[in-house]
C-alpha cells in the first residue's frame, strides 16, 4: 500500500514538473498498481497472520478486561477491567473493531485483489487467494461474533472503490457469505501451484492441513447456526465433516511468536502479563476466576495444576468475579491488604510469555462439535469416542505451550474414568468442555457460551453495570462510528437493535 501511494504522490510531482521526468518513467505508471509483482503476497499473508494473532492493544482489552472475565475466565478487582463488572468504557470495547478495520481488514482484501488467479498474470497465486480468504473469514467471524452487523462486504475496499463509508451488512448474510467463502477456498488449494511455504506461519504451507483447517472453520461457523437456522446449520456441518476437519493435534492452528522486537511478533497477551522471571511487571491485575477454578476442582481436572500459580504456594484459588478491593471483603474478610491476592491463582506464566505461541483453532473443539452433530443426528459415529477423544486431544495439547504442562496419559484416563461421557446431558458436558479448552481463545469461548448458555454462569450486579446485572451478550461499536459512519451506524441500530451490551445478534436466540 505505502508503494502505491509513492507512485500516486511521484506521478503528481512529475505533472507539475514535466521537464524534470522523461517519458519512459511516466510510462512505467502505466503498470497495474495491483498486480501481485510489486508485493510479496507471502509476505502479507505471514504478516496478517502475525496481525490477527493481535497486539497489546486488543488483546488487552478486547480479550482479557472485556470477553475473559464476562466468560469467567479470569476475574479481577480492578474497576478498570471493566468487562468483570459489565461496565462500559467506550476504548476498551471498541479496540478489536480499531484494531481490525484500520489493520488486517485492508492488507487481506487487497492481497485478494493482487492473488486472483482469474486476473492475467496471477494465474498461479491460487493457494495465496485461498489463504487470504480464510484468514479474511477468520477475522470477520471473530468481529461480527463480538459485535454483530457490521461493515462486511464493502469493508477495506476504500483503496480500490473510494468507498470509505460502507453499509453496516446483517450478519446473517455475513455469516452466509463466510461459509461460501471457505467452501471456494477449500477448492482451491492446488498441490502443483507455488503456495508461501515456511512463511505460513501456521501450517508452513503444508496445504492438507489448510484444507482441515478450513473445514474445521466451516464446522464452527455452520455450528453457530444451530440455534437459528438449524437446517442451514447442519447442511454446512455436513459438508465441512464430509471435506475432512482436524484429524489430531499436529493439525492445531497456532502461531509461535518471539519475545521482540516490540510489536505483533510477540503475543499479545504475553505482552499484557509482561512476566519479567519473577512478576507479572504490565498488568497483574487478571486472576483465575473463581467459576473456572471451581469446575476443575470439582471434576478433578489435571489442567488445573497446570494453569495455576500461587505466588504463596497454596492449593488453587479463584477469585470471584464482580468485586472490588474494598467489596472482596464481604467474601473473603482476609484480603484486607494487596499481599493477599498472593493466595490466589495467576495464570501459569508458561502459558502467557512474550514468546508464548497463540492458539486459533483447536482439534478438542472439533471433536467436541462433531459428538454435538452426532447428537443431533447430523452425522454418524459414537458422541461418547469424540467426547473422550476431545478431552484427551485438549489435555494433550498443553505441550504447544511448553513439554512440562502435558497431561500423562495415565492422569488423561483416570479423568475420564471419573467424568464420564453422560449422553442424557450432552449439551451440558460438551459445551463445558468446549469453555475449558478455549481458555485464552476468549472469542470462542464467549461466542459458544452464548450460542449454548453451557456452563450455567452466575452473573454479578456491580453497581453502575451496564447490563442490568446480566452477563453482556455483545460489545459496543465505537462512539465515533455515529458521526463518521452514521447512515451505516443508523440503519445497524434499526435493524439488529440498540448500540448496548444486552441486544442479541442473529444467532444468539433465546
Amino acid at each position: 500500500m505505502k508503494l502505491h501511494i509513492k507512485l500516486i504522490a511521484w506521478a503528481s510531482a512529475c505533472l507539475m514538473t514535466l521537464n524534470a521526468c522523461d517519458t519512459e518513467k511516466l510510462a512505467e505508471l502505466n503498470i497495474d498498481p495491483n498486480v501481485a509483482n510489486e508485493i510479496d503476497p507471502a509476505f502479507v499473508i505471514s504478516y496478517t497472520q502475525l496481525q490477527i494473532s493481535g497486539e497489546e492493544f486488543e488483546n488487552w482489552r478486547t480479550v482479557l478486561i472485556y470477553q475473559s472475565t464476562m466468560i469467567q475466565h479470569l476475574a479481577a478487582l480492578a474497576t478498570y477491567w471493566s468487562g468483570d463488572k459489565y461496565l462500559f468504557n467506550q476504548e476498551y470495547s471498541a479496540a478489536l473493531w480499531d484494531r481490525a478495520y484500520t489493520g488486517y481488514v485492508k492488507d487481506l482484501v487487497n492481497v485478494i485483489e493482487i492473488t486472483d488467479p482469474s486476473v492475467e498474470g496471477q494465474e498461479t497465486l491460487a493457494n495465496f487467494n485461498a489463504m487470504a480468504r480464510v484468514l479474511r473469514v477468520y477475522s470477520f467471524s471473530r468481529m461480527t461474533d463480538v459485535y454483530g452487523d457490521l461493515p462486511y462486504f464493502d469493508a477495506g475496499r476504500g483503496f480500490f472503490d473510494r468507498n470509505f463509508f460502507p453499509p453496516y451488512d446483517p450478519q446473517e448474510l455475513i455469516y452466509k457469505d463466510m461459509l461460501a467463502e471457505l467452501e471456494i477456498a477449500s477448492g482451491m488449494f492446488d498441490d502443483a501451484s507455488p503456495n508461501p511455504g515456511n512463511q505460513d506461519l501456521f501450517y508452513g504451507g503444508n496445504l492438507d492441513q489448510w484444507r482441515k483447517f478450513t473445514h474445521s472453520l466451516m464446522l464452527r461457523l455452520g455450528m453457530r447456526m444451530s440455534e437459528v437456522e438449524p437446517a442451514t446449520a447442519q447442511e454446512w456441518v455436513v459438508k465441512a465433516l464430509n471435506g475432512g476437519v482436524f484429524e489430531s493435534n499436529a493439525d492445531v492452528t497456532y502461531i509461535l511468536h518471539t519475545d521482540g522486537p516490540e510489536g505483533i511478533n510477540r503475543n499479545g497477551i504475553g505482552e499484557v502479563f509482561n512476566y519479567d522471571g519473577t512478576n507479572f511487571t504490565n498488568d497483574d491485575q487478571g486472576l483465575l476466576s473463581q467459576t473456572f477454578v471451581n469446575w476443575m476442582l470439582e471434576h478433578d481436572d489435571p489442567r488445573l495444576s497446570r494453569l495455576s500459580w500461587v505466588r504463596n504456594g497454596g492449593e488453587p484459588r479463584g477469585l470471584p468475579n464482580g468485586f472490588n478491593t474494598n467489596t472482596i471483603q464481604e467474601v473473603d474478610p482476609e484480603f484486607t491488604s494487596i499481599a493477599r491476592r498472593d493466595d490466589y491463582s495467576r495464570v501459569n506464566p508458561l502459558f502467557v510469555l512474550r514468546d508464548a505461541p497463540m492458539v486459533f483453532h483447536t482439534f478438542a473443539e472439533t471433536e467436541f462439535l462433531k459428538a454435538e452433530a452426532i447428537e443431533r443426528g447430523w452425522h454418524n459415529g459414537d458422541a461418547a469416542a469424540h467426547y473422550e477423544s476431545g478431552v484427551r486431544a485438549a489435555m494433550k495439547m498443553y505441550a504447544i505451550w511448553h513439554s512440562s504442562l502435558e497431561v500423562s496419559d495415565a492422569e488423561i484416563d483416570e479423568y475420564l474414568a471419573n467424568n464420564p461421557y453422560n449422553p442424557s446431558e450432552w449439551d451440558k458436558v460438551l459445551a463445558e468442555q468446549y469453555w475449558a479448552v478455549t481458555f485464552l481463545n476468549e472469542y470462542e469461548a464467549y461466542a459458544n457460551w452464548r450460542r449454548t448458555g453451557y456452563p450455567e454462569l452466575v452473573p454479578n450486579n456491580y453497581p453502575g453495570n451496564q447490563s442490568n446485572g446480566n452477563i453482556p451478550r455483545r460489545l459496543r461499536y465505537p462512539v465515533s462510528e455515529a458521526a463518521n459512519n452514521p447512515d451505516g451506524y443508523a440503519e445497524a441500530i434499526s435493524r439488529q437493535g440498540p448500540d448496548q451490551f444486552m441486544t442479541r445478534m442473529w444467532w444468539d436466540v433465546e
